[in-house]
């Protein structure tokens, strides 16, 4: 009972923002080497997003104190019920209820996605409607080119976007974009598969660090030709991305809207920018060609409307991690003084598609 206190205390402390830098650190190597704490810490933010979403989250928290109190207090025997499932069952009344009080409003929340509505926040992962065509061609690809490996057991089920950070295979995308998978793989601009692996990830922010397996692993014969805003971008800034809605890459552009974003996350731009399904985790690109954002949500309620994570969180997460990982970001901007069409011919080396693979 005290362990699943343990993880209802460290959840709360993680969604109200109120959790230490240190204790985030020590918190995110908890969750990259065990999996079973990884899966009930990810339970419980799950479930007090959700029911931030439908306002009841405060109401939850008093309900929590009280259920403890009230077992602190008691002195008659009673049966013993995990905090945890308890919790989780009284929860989902509580939300139930909250469901079909909201004035016939329909939210859906997306698993492990910060502060995600469908009516208002949808993530840009794709989902493979034809899954059996996806790994034949995936397997006839890795017949015909050489260099690269083995299709996966599974079969695809999710597409996104990543982008180098690094020319020898470190990339971002989303944290959605990997939630959850048995494999992931990227397809780089020659249409080749590399399996890859999480290096790091933060579920707040949505932002998530992979690297591809192969050491000998190259984007491109030349650095990453584009640098990292370390500061926002202000409104009006011209924007552009490259994504994977398709199968081919796909260019689109707008403008910055909002300095932040969703529900004034101050982590996020809202864009003025068209992003569909599998653009999630596709680079935004100013006019000078610094990185300044990640795609990551649209809104459906406000057509062209797309949200994304500022850089700051990729530099944050960086910053974070352990002293064994060796990333050194790019210091010289090789694409401010080219045309357009030259910014783009050159990032689509450096722009990949993500393939999530689960059973």
């Amino acid at each position: 009972m005290s362990t699943d206190n343990h993880i209802w205390g460290l959840a709360e402390a993680y969604v109200s923002g109120t959790m230490p830098d240190a204790e985030q650190a020590v918190l995110r190597d908890r969750l990259a080497t065990d999996p079973l704490f990884a899966a009930e810490f990810n339970e419980c933010l799950n479930l007090l997003r959700s029911l931030e979403g439908f306002g009841a989250y405060t109401r939850f928290q008093d309900m929590l104190q009280d259920v403890r109190s009230k077992q602190a207090s008691s002195t008659t025997p009673s049966r013993s019920i995990p905090l945890r499932t308890h919790y989780l069952r009284t929860a989902a009344v509580a939300a139930g209820v909250a469901l079909f009080t909201t004035l016939g409003a329909f939210w859906i929340f997306n698993h492990n996605v910060k502060k995600g509505t469908a009516s208002q926040y949808k993530v840009l992962s794709r989902k493979l409607e034809n899954i059996e065509r996806s790994q034949s061609q995936l397997i006839k690809d890795i017949k015909d080119k050489k260099d690269t490996q083995a299709p996966p057991p599974a079969l695809a089920r999710y597409t996104g976007t990543g982008f180098a950070i690094t020319n020898d295979g470190y990339f971002i995308t989303n944290y959605h974009v990997t939630d959850g998978a048995d494999s992931v793989y990227i397809q780089n601009h020659e249409g080749r598969y590399f399996k890859a692996y999480v290096v790091d990830y933060d579920p707040t922010t949505d932002i998530a660090l992979l690297k591809v397996e192969k050491n000998s692993f190259r984007f491109s014969k030349t650095d990453v030709p584009y640098t990292f805003a370390a500061t926002k971008s202000p409104i009006g800034s011209r924007v552009f991305t490259l994504g994977f809605p398709e199968d081919d890459i796909v260019y689109t552009e707008g403008y910055i809207s909002a300095k932040n974003g969703f529900q004034g996350d101050s982590m996020q731009y809202r864009l003025e920018i068209p992003a569909d399904p599998g653009q999630s985790g596709g680079p935004v690109i100013d006019t000078k060609g610094n990185l300044v954002a990640v795609v990551a949500a649209n809104s459906p309620q406000s057509e062209g409307t797309t949200y994304a994570v500022s850089s700051k969180a990729i530099l944050q997460l960086i910053k974070n991690l352990d002293k064994d990982v060796n990333i050194h970001l790019p210091k010289t901007n090789k694409l401010g003084r080219l045309s357009r069409e030259e910014q783009i011919e050159k990032l689509q080396y450096y722009t990949c598609s993500v393939k999530v693979y689960k059973k």
